[in-house]
């Protein structure tokens, strides 16, 4: 199957990458022309631009940072056309990028004017599962169409769920991170609390882990230091999630929030803490170096 990807970035490169080794023909694209080189030495093709990308498709896979990309890359804007001019009718879109569901909506039917099919899947795993294929996709759009892209996104990863309608994905998305970004909150804290007391925090980890404390971030993305080899802790905080992607995420929740009315007093105070640690200039930063928010100085 002949499959653009555009958006090259720590998730999406390695996904696109997954396509390829599974068999697929792979045409990708990224403004990041660093991007583009790396794995252009990991034998992806690389094409001139979006545009060219998507001549022939089949599948289009896009992975982009934020709704204001999404919405200029398929939509156009200030004289450019969309790429939804460049994309054959019956043409399947997955758009894994996280974003508002009402810009998914928004997209999805202007493709589906055009006679495109469009599937909004977001994923949740972080770099690790995006390298190992192991994602979770959270999919809003027709079962049919899921259906159809099932075959390629179970190269991507290994558990699809059905949201619901179009934007349905990225409403079940922006739930999962906001919980994740309050659950890191309070893995931090805890670990630094127990750092400061003179607490191993290897034992103190594996204490929680085994506890009612126990939760994703102790299990595969431990915060501090030294813990988890892989995590990007030990790393520096290089790589993995940002935390301005998690900053953007957590406002997400708290736009839909206000738009339904509903309360989320915790949502809240991890966007204000994120916030927060991004002024202080750790933006780029993993979002697991929330941690150096709440950690004592040594």
């Amino acid at each position: 199957m002949k499959i653009a990807f555009i958006g090259l970035g720590n998730m999406g490169g390695p996904m696109a990458m997954n396509l390829q080794k599974a068999g697929h023909a792979v045409e990708a694209f990224d403004l990041s022309g660093e991007a583009c080189k790396k794995y252009a030495a990991e034998g992806l093709r690389i094409s001139a631009s979006a545009a060219d990308s998507v001549a022939g498709a089949e599948v289009v896979i896009s992975m982009l940072p934020a709704s204001a990309h999404v919405e200029g890359l398929f939509l156009g804007g200030a004289g450019r056309p969309g790429l939804l001019d460049s994309i054959a009718a019956g043409t399947l879109v997955i758009d894994s990028s996280t974003i508002a569901a009402a810009t998914s909506r928004k997209v999805a039917e202007a493709a589906a004017a055009k006679g495109i099919a469009m599937i909004d899947a977001p994923v949740s795993g972080g770099t690790g599962g995006a390298i190992a294929g192991t994602l979770t996709f959270m999919v809003g759009g027709d079962a049919k169409d899921l259906e159809r892209a099932r075959p390629v996104l179970e190269k991507m990863g290994a558990n699809i769920f059905h949201a619901g309608a179009a934007g349905a994905g990225q409403t079940a998305k922006i739930c999962n991170n906001m919980l994740l970004g309050i659950l890191m909150i309070g893995t931090s804290e805890a670990l630094a609390l127990g750092v400061a007391n003179g607490l191993d925090p290897k034992v103190l980890s594996e204490i929680m882990r085994r506890s009612s404390g126990g939760n994703w971030a102790l299990e595969k993305y431990n915060p501090m230091p030294g813990v988890m080899e892989t995590a990007p802790a030990s790393k520096n905080y290089a790589g993995g999630f940002g935390t301005d992607l998690m900053l953007k995420d957590l406002g997400l929740a708290q736009e839909n929030a206000t738009a339904v009315r509903a309360a989320t007093p915790l949502g809240g105070l991890a966007r204000s803490l994120y916030a927060a640690h991004s002024l202080a200039g750790h933006g780029a930063l993993d979002f697991s170096s929330v941690l150096k928010l709440v950690q004592k100085a040594s």
